[in-house]
């Protein structure tokens, strides 16, 4: 390996032994906890090399909910692979949604600000393949026959996401109906909710 790949490699490990500090702190003390000063502290290194590699801690901010942009994708992604039927697909892209959003509660309240400030909607997201055009593709092709508009399929999208990010966000911010009961409501809201695609 030629010195430039190892001074990159060193780069990249940088890099991301400082998001991984940064979201041990968030898990450990919560979002107004973290700090560049914190940061340098876990990581050993000065306060001012973190800056070399993020100009404040809203850009780490931001890659932190890239990155959970991407990992919420590829668990969507997944789901749909599990089914051949579409309603299912859907179905099982909602749960993984749900799964998601309590196995990474720090970067889903990051992501949407559920109890803290919102770092960044999709638009700012970098994968091509975000969870919401995953999803949006499964209406699409559910609804395919009524031919429907690009607005209908995205007020059908955000009809679900309304719900399931409502029931998710009662949850993370207080204690919610306890599982049995989030399980059957996400169920009935995510049926009632497929029946109007072909209704």
């Amino acid at each position: 390996m030629g010195s430039k790949e190892r001074i990159q490699r060193l780069k990249d490990e940088n890099r991301t032994n400082i998001l991984d500090a940064a979201l041990q702190i968030v898990k450990e003390e919560g979002w107004q906890a973290l700090s560049m000063r914190k940061i340098a502290d876990i990581i050993e290194y000065t306060a001012p090399m973190i800056y070399e590699y993020f100009a404040n801690k809203d850009a780490i901010l931001m890659e932190l909910a890239n990155q959970g942009y991407l990992l919420l994708a590829k668990k969507v992604k997944q789901a749909k692979s599990t089914e051949t039927d579409l309603e299912k697909q859907l179905e099982a892209m909602w749960f993984s949604y749900w799964d998601f959003a309590f196995e990474e509660r720090e970067l889903y309240q990051l992501m949407f600000g559920v109890g803290t400030a919102c770092c960044g909607f999709e638009k700012t997201y970098k994968c091509a393949e975000s969870h919401g055009k995953l999803i949006s593709d499964v209406i699409r092709e559910i609804m395919k026959e009524k031919n429907p508009s690009e607005e209908l399929i995205c007020r059908k999208y955000f009809t679900y996401w309304s719900i399931i990010h409502g029931l998710i966000s009662i949850n993370l911010v207080n204690q919610g109906n306890g599982d049995n009961t989030n399980q059957e409501v996400l169920k009935d809201a995510i049926y009632g909710i497929t029946r109007s695609l072909t209704d």
